[in-house]
């Protein structure tokens, strides 16, 4: 089983009067174990993606997942004024308080790294 990986860098996104951007990297199992006719090697199955064919039929779909984006839950306890601010911009903005909170800790983390 070979591992395809995208680059580690994600890059959030939100604006004020556009729409949520948000760019996905996917890291696929490539089975090569599927069937013998199915079998090849990650050069061929490199080509085949580079020349544009559909290499779907190729990928293990449910063991897609994101590279360093496995969640885990946290507690945070906010102060009532600031959970009123995050809640009005959330409105404005027309997305969840928790893709607030998500996005704007990820810009402040990679402006401190």
């Amino acid at each position: 089983m070979v591992v395809a990986e995208s680059p580690k860098k994600n890059n959030n996104c939100l604006t004020k009067g556009t729409n949520k951007v948000q760019v996905l990297y996917v890291q696929f199992e490539f089975d090569t174990r599927k069937s013998n006719s199915n079998k090849m090697k990650a050069r061929e199955f490199d080509k085949r993606f580079d020349a544009s064919e559909d290499i779907s039929k190729y990928l293990d779909m449910t063991k897609a997942r994101r590279p360093e984006h496995e969640q885990k839950g946290v507690n945070v306890d906010f102060p009532l004024w600031m959970i009123r601010l995050l809640d009005k911009e959330a409105r404005r903005l027309g997305v969840p308080r928790q893709s607030i909170i998500k996005v704007w800790v990820a810009e402040r983390l990679e402006e401190a790294s």
